[in-house]
């Protein structure tokens, strides 16, 4: 294994105090965990707290500020943070108004959150939570019941960020958030896998002339594994199954170009013009798009596209001020 790091027991602690440093006019750290919260705490508004495991970077911690989250808790490499951890940043960041979990389908993180959203109940927070299931590519996998949630999440954080931070309610914002999930579809895939620096040892193996089609932001298995084709041939896989899971004609839509960790900007661009020639051509309009690092696995080489059908709710939060290390508007 070849990592730039200093020891496997501090990755995850030390990539956070790095974080903090670089960002300090954004981030705080809480004393309890790898929990990061705004510098500045929000008062008198909804809310918003998500995370998970660390090797997502800039997710989640990276979407930490105005327009955005509240808090992010960032558990070991791939594996959900603690109850307690989670707990204290519902605290950290609560007001009257409450908090929202924003949780992605895995079924660690959603047994953890939801404990901690309980546990906060009791001492008087109130609290809701969406579960984002945004992968198209299957509908159960290692770590999940149900589809995954995978980079469609930062679409979660912002519009529900920016619903929270125009000053609506819990309910409100809820709402808006589970629009969002109920309108959001992502499909990846990878041609080199990640290393976990707690296994020392890449996650799964392919061949130089090999991918891994829809395949998981924890290198899970995707559908299938098949010879490396086109870019032009791959995006028109993953946009035929996105697609046809619901229905885009005519409608406005955000787009992410998601690179996992590995992959250069140029191909990521080379992917966002055929996904922008498909969708014109199957009259989808494309209203914003975003290219870029938004949810990694570690140094996977590989992509996800997500598409968001818009409303002009969606479209105006979508476009409203958000100040963030990792996202700005």
């Amino acid at each position: 294994m070849k990592k730039i790091i200093n020891g496997v027991d501090q990755v995850e602690n030390e990539m956070i105090q790095g974080m903090v440093k670089a960002y300090p006019q954004y981030l705080r750290k809480l004393d309890c965990g790898n929990v990061v919260v705004r510098a500045e705490k929000k008062e008198g508004k909804v809310a918003l707290i998500s995370g998970g495991g660390s090797g997502h970077e800039p997710a989640h911690g990276g979407y930490v500020g105005e327009g955005m989250l509240d808090a992010a808790v960032a558990g070991a490499v791939f594996t959900s943070p603690t109850p307690d951890q989670i707990l204290e940043g519902i605290k950290a960041v609560a007001a009257d108004q409450g908090v929202l979990m924003v949780i992605k389908n895995y079924t660690g993180d959603v047994m953890n959150f939801e404990m901690a959203g309980e546990m906060a109940e009791m001492e008087g927070i109130p609290v809701k939570q969406v579960v984002v299931n945004d992968d198209v590519a299957v509908k159960d996998s290692l770590y999940t019941v149900g589809r995954r949630g995978v980079a469609g999440t930062v679409f979660v954080h912002k519009i529900a960020g920016a619903k929270a931070e125009a000053g609506a309610s819990l309910d409100e914002v809820q709402a808006v958030a589970q629009k969002v999930i109920d309108n959001v579809r992502t499909m990846g895939m990878a041609i080199k896998p990640c290393t976990v620096p707690a296994s020392g040892q890449p996650g799964f193996e392919l061949t130089d002339e090999e991918m891994e089609v829809g395949i998981g932001i924890h290198g899970e298995p995707g559908t299938h594994r098949e010879p490396l084709k086109k870019a032009d041939e791959i995006v028109d896989m993953l946009l035929e199954k996105i697609l046809a899971d619901i229905d885009y004609t005519g409608r406005e839509v955000a787009v992410m170009i998601n690179g996992s960790g590995a992959t250069p900007l140029m191909e990521l661009f080379i992917i966002n013009n055929h996904v922008a020639d498909v969708l014109a051509a199957k009259g989808v309009k494309v209203y914003k798009t975003l290219v870029g690092n938004y949810m990694t696995s570690i140094e996977m080489a590989g992509f996800s596209i997500s598409l968001l059908r818009l409303d002009d709710e969606m479209k105006e939060l979508l476009d409203a001020k958000a100040d963030t290390p990792a996202f700005k508007a």
